[in-house]
This record gives C-alpha cells, sequence and structure tokens, in this order.
C-alpha cells in the first residue's frame, strides 16, 4: 500500500483548521516569521509555497530577506529581534544560508519554545523526553507516516538508515518511545542488507538514490523513503527528484512504502504548520 503523503497532509490539516479558528475567535493571530538571504533559489520556491499554503489555512506569513553577501552578526541580530517580539511566536530560517554564516550558530540562536522547524539543540534534546511538539518536521513526519500504518510497534524491529540529527537520529528515538527495537546505520556499517532483511519498518535518509532495493527487505516491511535526490534519467535525459529506495523492486516486497516525490515531503510541510499552531497555542497560554 502506498503511503500518501498528500492525503496524509491533508488530513493534518483540516485538523489544524479548528485550532486556528479557535485561536482567531479568541483575538490571536497565527503568524510564521521566515528569514532567508538573496540566492537561495530553492528556499525562494519554498518561501513562496509557504505563503500560498499558510494563506489557505489563515496564518500569517511573513518573510525577512537578507542580502546575499549579509554578515552573520547581521542575521544573528534579525534572529535575535525575532525572538524578543511578544507579537512573534512561529520563527524558521531558510536554507542554505551564504557559506560566510554558520548555520549552527543561526539554528541554535532562534528561541527554543518558537523554533517551528525544531532545529535548535534544545528541540532535538527534547525528543530524548516524548516532546513532540517542537522537533524536527521530517523526522516527525516520517514517524507520522508509520503510525498512520495502524501497525502496532511494540516489539518490532525498525532500522534507520542514516544518522542525520534532524531525521535519522530524532527517528530512532521516537520508534524506541513506541517499544520498538531499533538499528541506526551510518556510511561505515559494514552489511547494511543484513540489518534491513531483519527490519518490520525501514526508514531511509541517507540521501543516496537507489540505495534500497527489494532484496534488500522482509517481505510486508513498512518502507519510508525521506531521501530527495535530483538525477538525470538517461532514457530522456531529464532531470527528475527520487529517493533512496528503488520503487519498483521495493514495491513488490513492501507491505507499505512511502513515494518520492508525494510522500515525506507534503506531511514535513503538515508539521511545520502543525508546530506553528502549537507555538500559537502555546503563546496564548503563557
Amino acid at each position: 500500500m502506498i503511503l500518501d503523503g498528500k492525503e496524509l497532509a491533508g488530513q493534518v490539516r483540516a485538523e489544524l483548521a479548528s485550532r486556528i479558528d479557535a485561536l482567531r475567535s479568541a483575538g490571536r493571530q497565527v503568524r510564521l516569521d521566515a528569514v532567508i538571504c538573496s540566492g537561495n533559489a530553492g528556499g525562494e520556491v519554498y518561501a513562496a509555497s509557504q505563503e500560498r499554503t499558510c494563506r489557505q489555512m489563515g496564518i500569517d506569513y511573513r518573510l525577512h530577506p537578507l542580502a546575499e553577501d549579509v554578515s552573520e552578526q547581521v542575521v544573528l541580530e534579525s534572529i535575535h529581534r525575532l525572538n524578543s517580539d511578544s507579537s512573534v511566536h512561529a520563527i524558521m530560517v531558510h536554507m542554505p544560508m551564504p557559506e560566510q554564516v554558520h548555520p549552527d550558530r543561526i539554528q541554535s540562536a532562534i528561541d527554543p519554545v518558537k523554533d517551528v522547524e525544531g532545529v535548535n539543540p534544545a528541540n532535538i534534546g527534547n525528543v530524548i523526553y516524548g516532546r513532540r511538539s517542537l522537533m524536527p518536521c521530517t523526522a516527525l513526519a516520517a514517524m507520522t507516516m508509520i503510525e498512520s500504518t495502524g501497525v502496532r510497534l511494540q516489539g518490532k524491529v525498525a532500522v534507520c538508515v542514516g544518522a542525520s540529527r534532524i531525521v535519522g537520529r530524532p527517528v530512532a528515538v521516537l520508534l524506541m518511545q513506541a517499544e520498538a527495537t531499533v538499528m541506526s546505520t551510518n556510511v561505515h556499517t559494514p552489511d547494511l542488507a543484513a540489518m534491513t532483511r531483519q527490519a518490520d519498518i525501514v526508514i531511509s535518509a541517507a540521501g543516496v538514490p537507489g540505495l534500497v532495493t527489494g532484496d534488500m527487505l522482509k517481505p510486508g516491511a513498512i518502507v519510508v523513503d525521506v531521501g530527495i535526490n535530483r538525477i538525470v534519467d538517461p532514457e530522456t535525459g531529464r532531470t527528475r527528484t527520487v529517493g533512496d529506495v528503488e520503487f519498483d523492486s521495493v514495491s513488490r516486497v513492501a507491505g507499505w512504502m512511502s513515494p518520492v516525490p508525494g510522500g515525506v515531503g507534503p506531511v514535513t510541510v503538515a508539521m511545520l504548520l502543525r508546530n506553528t499552531v502549537e507555538a500559537a497555542e502555546r503563546a496564548a497560554n503563557a
């Protein structure tokens, strides 16, 4: 069965609509402030898409553009202004930043209670304590897709392919909290296939096209593909987006799988909106 990210994201947005209406009735406008630097073409496309989605949801989206040659200090000052503005309760920064700006310093500067992408180390650390609300959006999206299958996770074997701090590691912790048995792999793992063949659940976030194939899987496994890779199709010469999972072979073995595109991506955006609404509710109750 295909894990349809667009359908699942639609369900999340429908659930958020009533919460946004409740805040508006109480005189609270849900607002998302985003910082972006010129020259970030991908970020600009994403920002435009965010603005459209927020407008549809009744969320006030405000973009704060900075010059491409901006200094790190100026970016930090922009973050600090948003942190100290009581009317701002949700902040994100479009990556990548220019090479003169260190992304870790910028992400660490965002107030944890306004960090709706869950990239501040404080929020990533909170995952250990089971606090999901402002955790990394992609990790939360992957877990949401797994839970949407309705499969009982207790005692299941899960393999996280890739150990990044915003996807692989947080997902591993979430699965541990669900009492699954979890294995985390990285580029040094000697026999990846030996691990994935044991797994009831495979989450791949390695950024390697075609890394996971059908012969590496246990029949009926849940496969969530977080990879986003741009490749040139040898037959057409056109560039297209693929995941880490080889769709054709895996679809003949897996019980559930997420496609790329149309899988984790839409749910990640929905999780950003959910975090934004959560931040607004917390601010209203502070």
